[in-house]
C-alpha cells in the first residue's frame, strides 16, 4: 500500500522494492514464512531479515544505520488456545518505507490500515506511533478484565467454593504472568524508539510513542498488582481451607467426646453378667436414658464454659 500525492493505492508486493516515488510505502507479510530470507524484499538487510523471520521474538527496538527494527506484541484478531496469547509483529522502519511481518492476524493492524487509507500515515514515524497507540488501546481492556475478575474472586472468597476459587485464581495469576512477560518489554521498546534521532520521527510522533509507552507501563504495573493480589488470595484461601478443616475436626472431636462417657455407661450396663443394679425395675431403661442425657448436657456445658465451641 502506498500513500503518494494525497492518494492511497495498493501496489503489487514485488513493486515495493522498485518504488522510487516521494510517497510512503507499507508492505505487510502475514502467515508462516517457509523460505526464509528470499521471501523478503532485497532492500531489507540480512540482520533485519533474520530478526523479522525469527520463530521466537521478544519486544525490542534496534537502530540499524538510518532505519529501525522494532518488535512488539499485541492482541490477536482471533483468540487461540496457546501459551503465548499475544501476537508478535516485527517491523522494519525506514523514512518512506515500512515492512512488517506477523505470523497471525494482529487486531491493531485494522486501525493502522484505516489510518493509512485515510492518508494520515506519511512516514515511518507516523506508522510506528499509530501502531503503538492501537496495540496499547486494544490491550488495555484485557488487563482491566483481569483485575475485575480478581475483584469478583475477592468478593466471593468468604461464601464461594474454596476449591473452584483456587483454580480460578491460579488461572488469573498465570494469565497475568504471561501477559506481563511481553507488556513490560513493549514499554521499553517504545521508549527506545522515542529516543532515536531520526528526522522522520516528529515531535508529535515522539509524544504518541511516550504516551503508548506510559500506557504499557501502567498495564505492567496493573499486571504485577494482579499477580501479587492473586498470590495473597491464594494464601488466604489456603488459610480458610485449613480453618474449615480445623473447625470440622473440632466438631467431630466434640461429638466423640460427648458420646465417649455414654458409650462407657451403655457398654457397662449391657454386659451379660448378674448383679447389674435395678435390672428388674420397670423404670430402669428410662433412668439410664435420663442419666445419659444429663452426662451429655454436662459435657456440652463444660465445652461452653471452656469456650471450645466459640467461633
Amino acid at each position: 500500500m502506498v500513500h503518494d500525492g494525497g492518494t492511497v493505492s495498493e501496489i503489487p508486493s514485488e513493486a515495493v522494492a522498485a518504488y522510487d516515488g516521494e510517497g510512503f510505502v507499507w508492505l505487510h507479510i502475514e502467515g508462516t514464512i517457509a523460505n526464509g530470507r528470499t521471501d523478503l524484499p532485497v532492500y531489507v538487510p540480512q540482520m533485519a531479515a533474520s530478526a523479522l523471520l525469527a520463530s521466537e521474538t521478544r519486544p525490542r527496538c534496534d537502530e540499524i544505520d538510518s532505519a529501525a527494527l522494532i518488535n512488539l506484541r499485541g492482541t490477536g484478531l482471533m483468540s487461540v488456545d496457546d501459551s503465548d496469547p499475544l501476537v508478535s509483529i516485527r517491523v522494519w522502519v525506514e523514512g518512506r518505507r515500512v515492512t512488517s511481518v506477523s505470523r497471525r492476524p494482529l487486531a491493531a493492524l485494522g486501525k493502522v490500515e484505516v489510518a493509512m487509507r485515510a492518508g494520515r500515515l506519511k512516514d515511518g514515524g507516523d506508522f510506528v506511533s499509530t501502531l503503538a497507540q492501537a496495540i496499547s488501546i486494544e490491550l488495555d481492556p484485557k488487563i482491566v478484565e483481569l483485575g475485575e475478575e480478581l475483584d469478583d474472586c475477592e468478593e466471593t472468597i468468604e461464601n464461594g467454593d474454596v476449591y473452584s476459587l483456587r483454580r480460578r485464581i491460579a488461572v488469573l495469576r498465570s494469565r497475568a504472568i504471561v501477559l506481563r512477560r511481553f507488556i513490560a518489554p513493549d514499554r521499553n521498546a517504545l521508549a527506545t524508539m522515542a529516543q532515536l534521532e531520526f528526522e522522520w520521527i516528529s515531535h508529535e510522533d515522539r509524544m504518541h510513542l511516550r504516551d503508548a509507552a506510559d500506557r504499557f507501563a501502567r498495564m505492567a504495573e496493573e499486571l504485577e498488582a494482579v499477580r501479587e493480589r492473586a498470590a495473597l488470595l491464594h494464601e488466604q484461601l489456603t488459610d480458610l481451607r485449613a480453618e474449615q478443616i480445623d473447625r470440622r475436626s473440632l466438631e467431630i472431636a466434640v461429638v466423640a467426646f460427648i458420646f465417649l462417657p455414654l458409650t462407657f455407661v451403655t457398654g457397662l450396663l449391657g454386659m451379660n453378667v448378674a448383679g447389674i443394679p435395678f435390672a428388674d425395675q420397670p423404670w430402669a431403661f428410662w433412668g439410664v436414658v435420663v442419666f445419659c442425657l444429663v452426662i451429655g448436657a454436662a459435657v456440652i456445658g463444660w465445652f461452653v464454659v471452656r469456650q471450645w465451641l466459640a467461633d
